[in-house]
């Protein structure tokens, strides 16, 4: 019983540091993107808001298409080790 605990909890662990890793590109990208736009829009005085979204939203979406096959390798690495850790838990 010890060990399925232990295992369960290793790999929620694991799950949310994927999450995360995988998330945080895309999500820094935006921060990035929404600051630029923000000085831009201070630069210039123009204080719309779907001026900021486009840019924001165009950047995000291509670097989610740029690091598509580093995502799939990720996921298919924790896929491979919940399940091999799945197997462990049912002996």
């Amino acid at each position: 019983m010890e060990a399925s605990s232990g295992a369960s909890i290793e790999l929620v662990r694991e799950a949310l540091l994927v999450a995360l890793t995988i998330g945080a590109p895309v999500l820094v990208v935006g921060m990035l993107v929404g600051i630029l736009m923000g000085l831009v829009q201070a630069l210039t005085q123009v204080q719309d808001q779907s001026v900021a979204f486009v840019p924001k939203l165009l950047a995000m979406a291509a670097i989610m298409l740029a690091s598509l096959p580093w995502v799939i390798e990720r996921l298919l690495e924790f896929t491979r080790q919940a399940f091999s850790l799945g197997a462990g838990v049912g002996s």
